[in-house]
């Protein structure tokens, strides 16, 4: 299954959610993240939670949606946004037949840098929890309507 994860500035939460999935799946899940708008570079505090946690952050880097509506771009199963709901953020929309669902969190890049590894700590456990239950499915012979409502109920967690 291929899930692509979407949010404005692909270098926090995005980032975060792509590396959850493909750990946490054992490989049934392969992750991507994009944003509408790139930040240009992974936010410094993604890396240093990521690690932390002991994720290797080697080849991560903030891309833009439009590598995944490429021709030979992997086909994707579900789109995830995770654009915080009351963010005030432009949260993009991923055209196509892929399952669709809203995970939203609060953007920690958004904190005042004193406040970031609080910040990125609660947006981590929050994407880890809903990566975990994601991953907890058993997604083999799903159909698609069931897997869409698994993934809006997860995105209430």
């Amino acid at each position: 299954m291929n899930i692509l994860v979407l949010c404005t500035g692909n270098s926090a939460r995005s980032i975060l959610l792509e590396c959850l999935l493909n750990r946490l799946s054992n490989g049934r899940v392969q992750a991507f993240s994009a944003g509408s708008k790139p930040a240009g570079k992974v936010h410094p505090q993604s890396i240093t939670i990521l690690k932390a946690n002991g994720f290797a952050t080697e080849g991560l880097r903030s891309k833009s949606w439009d590598e995944f509506g490429a021709n030979g771009a992997p086909e994707m199963d579900a789109v995830i946004t995770v654009c915080g709901a009351a963010a005030g953020e432009t949260c993009p929309m991923w055209a196509g037949a892929p399952l669709r669902a809203h995970w939203g969190v609060e953007d920690p890049a958004a904190a005042a840098p004193e406040q970031w590894e609080a910040a990125f700590q609660l947006a981590f456990d929050q994407l880890h929890a809903r990566a975990k239950a994601l991953c907890d499915l058993s997604l083999a012979g799903m159909d698609k309507s069931t897997l869409g409502k698994e993934l809006t109920r997860i995105g209430s967690l």
